[in-house]
């Protein structure tokens, strides 16, 4: 291996999520992003008519059929010197727990946010989820050619609920009908809506140059507007940012592919370098010699043509090389990097090399599990890749006995993936499948039929929670199990679970068992214990 330093790749490198609530335009933001970059050169609709030519993040057949994101996408692609890894995640809350495991991965995000509607409950909860973890958020405020709000109570509206400082970058010239660009607050350059060229130099708002771009009528109210914007609100400041406190603002429309140039400009300049990751044992920093990394995402059938299982890998430190043997910590076995691969969404080129930062795809057969650490040789555990109790618990009914044996090992690859969560009664009856939300199962439905050939139904479960149990005191569990025989159950991991058929019943049991501790989310460690 070379000795080249890994310090200077790492640095280089903007590992960012995108989140939004639904329909906010965050996989169109996510193609613009791309076109900018030079990742792609015509940037498709998001609800692109069948067979038109496009590229997008959204492969999935149900993606394409509903409009929206229900798996997180990895694109990599450099621009302005940097090298940047897009992980676009599902916009839709059934789909949280796969965005809750992605921000595991990324050092940065970028809030999407509708300039009509503003801070809606699942912009809320992803935004916790990156409070959660200190990462700093870049705020893009979208449709602004649209009827939208105005922008001081879109500001005011994401301190009090997010209480999260704002500091505009850029201010919108008019919105809705009249939207004709933005201004810098700070740099007074105009960025024009109906212009491809650079932002140009202005001597102030009230320059002709931009007050020109609006109706006669409005003047006079937008530069009101503008200079209590520049004299009264906050100024950007890179240490609140980075600490999580304070989120820069830009205003655009991602679908006239206007703001956000300024949005990837300032990603490239503010966004943070790879950071240290908590272990189990130590915080593992990006400079660091040797590689290490752990897998967020698990994703089977990408290429339909060829039974394929890619896991995603988050590199925390050193350097990946293409045919480097690395330790699986969880088993102890040595694993070959034989074609380690970077993505762009569908299509994939192999990646000779990879630093700090990187996110990799790692091809496999069913090794690699969500949460699973690969070091060059150290045995430690990277922390936060969770497990949560399933919301919403199904048997599936299959029509054709004969593919029994087919669709066991089709829900463990599911599950292994992440899709659903797979629990194995103790009495020997029929797998039960868990999920977050609804569509979740329309999905597990369609893929298992178009991957794997097997229609399926769904039936009730008598079943409507599930916990995992663990327990300090010897032989705890075993006496728990034994005495719930019926309602206990084995996770793909080979960890006991409870299955309740009510709250009520699940009260009575912690009550009477004050030993066993029952959990609604499982961690990478516990789950290595329980196993």
């Amino acid at each position: 291996m070379t000795q080249t330093s890994p310090a200077l790749p790492a640095e280089r490198r903007r590992t960012f999520a995108i989140i939004s609530h639904p329909d906010a335009g965050k996989t169109t933001l996510t193609e613009k992003l791309l076109l900018f970059g030079g990742a792609i050169q015509l940037a498709g609709e998001v609800k692109a008519k069948r067979n038109r030519v496009s590229t997008r993040s959204d492969w999935m057949g149900i993606e394409k059929e509903r409009g929206i994101s229900v798996v997180t996408s990895v694109m990599t692609f450099e621009y302005a010197d940097r090298v940047f890894n897009l992980l676009d995640t599902p916009g839709h809350e059934d789909f949280s727990e796969d965005t809750y495991r992605t921000l595991t991965a990324v050092d940065s995000a970028v809030m999407v946010i509708d300039a009509a509607r503003g801070i809606e409950a699942r912009t809320r909860k992803l935004f916790e989820v990156c409070r959660l973890r200190d990462i700093p958020i870049v705020t893009f405020i979208n449709k602004m050619d649209r009827e939208s709000r105005d922008p001081f109570d879109l500001l005011d509206e994401i301190e009090k609920t997010l209480a999260l400082d704002t500091a505009p970058v850029t201010w919108p010239i008019g919105r809705g009908q009249s939207f004709a660009g933005t201004f810098d607050l700070a740099r007074n350059l105009v960025r024009r809506l109906d212009a491809d060229e650079d932002a140009i130099p202005v001597s102030g708002p009230d320059d002709p140059k931009c007050v020109g771009l609006l109706p006669e009528h409005e003047r006079e109210a937008w530069l009101e507007e503008v200079m209590l914007a520049q004299e009264g609100l906050k100024r950007f400041e890179l240490g609140p940012f980075r600490e999580g406190h304070l989120t820069p603002v830009f205003f655009g429309s991602a679908l006239k592919n206007f703001g956000v140039r300024d949005l990837i400009d300032s990603l490239a300049e503010i966004a943070p370098s790879p950071r240290g990751q908590e272990a189990d044992k130590r915080l593992v920093t990006p400079d660091e010699r040797g590689m290490t990394g752990f897998v967020f995402k698990i994703q089977a059938n990408m290429d339909p043509n060829h039974r394929d299982r890619i896991a995603f890998m988050r590199v925390c430190s050193g350097r990946l090389e293409r045919g480097m043997k690395a330790k699986l910590v969880r088993t102890g076995k040595p694993i070959s990097l034989s074609a380690p691969q970077f993505f762009f969404a569908q299509d994939r080129a192999i990646a000779d090399e990879a630093w700090a930062g990187d996110v990799v795809g790692i091809p496999n057969h069913g090794t690699l599990r969500i949460g699973d650490t690969l070091t060059e040789g150290e045995d430690l555990a990277f922390n936060g890749v969770p497990s949560f109790a399933p919301e919403i618990m199904r048997r599936i009914k299959l029509s054709d006995p004969m593919k029994a044996k087919k669709l066991r090992e089709a829900l463990q690859q599911m599950a292994e993936e992440g899709v659903v969560q797979l629990f194995l009664p103790q009495d020997g009856s029929p797998a039960i499948v868990g999920v977050v939300g609804a569509l979740q199962l329309d999905v597990l439905k369609e893929r298992l039929k178009a991957e794997y050939g097997i229609p399926i139904d769904y039936e009730q479960s008598r079943f409507t929670l599930a916990r995992w149990i663990m327990s300090d005191k010897k032989g705890e569990v075993e006496r728990f199990s034994d005495a719930h025989l019926s309602s206990m159950a084995k996770d793909l991991d080979g960890a006991p679970v409870f299955l309740a058929p009510s709250a009520y019943q699940l009260s009575y049991e912690q009550e009477k068992w004050p030993d066993v501790t029952f959990t609604d989310v499982k961690t990478y460690q516990a789950r290595d214990r329980a196993a």
